[in-house]
């Protein structure tokens, strides 16, 4: 195992990841980036990770031959140990019950009930094990009456109201473009978990997280959700618009698109200065945001005349010369190559001596810490590349017969 000087947050928890696809893996990993060691189950039956077939976009080992390292499994498997164990032999339940010996935290996302035939869920762990952490993630949580169904991204993102707001106001609705469900279930899940640790350093006990996509993604619904919760009304969707603040939006100009986001009526009035239009500033449709919303296709209307004719680098110049907040709409090679991306470390190269050039390139943790940065341990592994390095450096001997 790779041992770094860098002093690290969560340095000395172990994790045993029994989890795939995205959500449980983004949590791993963020707790992993953060210093813990993560101990990677994956199945030989389906020659690990799901995410590891999907494609087509894989890493390359030195002969130029594609690995099973695919992009969507790096997105999220970095920092961890990966060891083959078959869950649904006795041999396999055998490890895994030592390695739970010897770990803070359990993460996993099967069915709910799925690992009480192996003896591995969450009442029997912790009934053996009270100061263990145990993180069960899956569609809908493990009570409701939905609870047996599965849950997908996709899914959870139709369940929970998000695409009902997605996408132009006379299309269809509309995914988030990447797996925004998972991922913030994700990042709940490591919230949790960190403040379930903080409960069992001061107190010894241990306990459950009961966490699902469909929960979280409709705890995310923030000011949509209690916009309807205070009026009763359905949002409806906008496109790129704001439903309480407007200008906030993406308009054409000469060149392309900017978007402007004007939070208040001292902005909009810098923005109306710089374009030509001061006397919107005063006119008193325009004046607040309250009128600015009860007459957005108006305004919108005209703002749009406004840029239609001045290129992209002249409208953003403007703005940012009267600090009216604006921006461009990058592609994501654009954003990963601009001078912020580069200053922020929001790409890193991560050494991997199995892939043509010794390295991977991953997108980074945006945590910057002050005394105890994220560190980069381990590229995303090979499939079960770990498992005798850890099945010796934990102990776990095999059954007895």
């Amino acid at each position: 195992m790779v041992v770094s000087d860098t002093p690290m947050a969560l340095d000395g928890l172990v994790v045993l990841d029994l989890s795939r696809i995205l959500a449980g893996p983004t949590a791993t990993q963020m707790l992993g980036d953060l210093g813990a060691t993560v101990i990677k189950v994956e199945n030989p039956k389906s020659n690990g990770d799901d995410t590891r077939s999907w494609g087509p976009n894989y890493a390359k080992d030195a002969a130029g031959n594609p690995t099973d390292l695919s992009a969507y499994f790096m997105a999220a498997n970095r920092n961890k140990l990966s060891i083959s164990v078959d869950l649904s032999s006795d041999e396999g339940q055998h490890t895994v019950r030592q390695l739970a010996a010897r770990a803070d935290i359990v993460v996993e996302n099967y069915k709910p009930g799925g690992l009480e035939k192996y003896g591995l869920d969450h009442a029997t762990l912790l009934k053996v094990h009270p100061g263990l952490v145990y993180c069960s993630i899956s569609g809908f949580g493990q009570t409701g009456p939905n609870s047996a169904q599965p849950g997908y991204d996709l899914m959870a993102q139709g369940y929970g109201g998000i695409m009902s707001l997605t996408g132009a106001p006379d299309g269809p609705p509309m995914k988030v473009g990447v797996g925004i469900a998972d991922v913030m279930c994700g990042m709940y899940a490591t919230i949790g978990i960190l403040a379930a640790l903080r409960h069992r350093d001061k107190t010894g006990e241990g306990q459950h997280i009961d966490l699902a996509l469909v929960d979280a993604q409709m705890a995310w619904l923030i000011n949509e959700g209690t916009n309807f919760l205070t009026s009763g009304k359905l949002p409806e969707r906008r496109g790129n618009a704001h439903p309480n603040i407007v200008p906030y939006d993406a308009f054409p100009c000469a060149d392309g698109h900017v978007l402007l986001a004007v939070g208040n009526d001292a902005q909009f009035a810098r923005f109306c200065d710089a374009f030509g239009m001061s006397a919107l500033a005063e006119d008193p449709a325009y004046a607040t945001n309250l009128a600015r919303i009860e007459n957005r296709a108006a305004l919108t209307t005209k703002i749009t005349a406004a840029l239609a004719d001045v290129p992209r680098k002249d409208v953003l110049a403007r703005c940012h010369a009267v600090k009216v907040p604006a921006g461009p709409i990058h592609t994501v090679a654009e954003a990963l190559n601009s001078d912020q991306a580069k200053a922020r470390d929001t790409v890193v190269q991560v050494q991997a001596a199995d892939t043509a050039g010794d390295a991977v390139a991953l997108l980074g943790n945006p945590l910057k810490f002050s005394r105890t940065p994220v560190t980069y341990r381990h590229a995303p592994p090979r499939f079960g590349q770990d498992t005798q390095t850890v099945l010796r450096a934990f102990e776990i001997k095999p059954k007895a017969d």
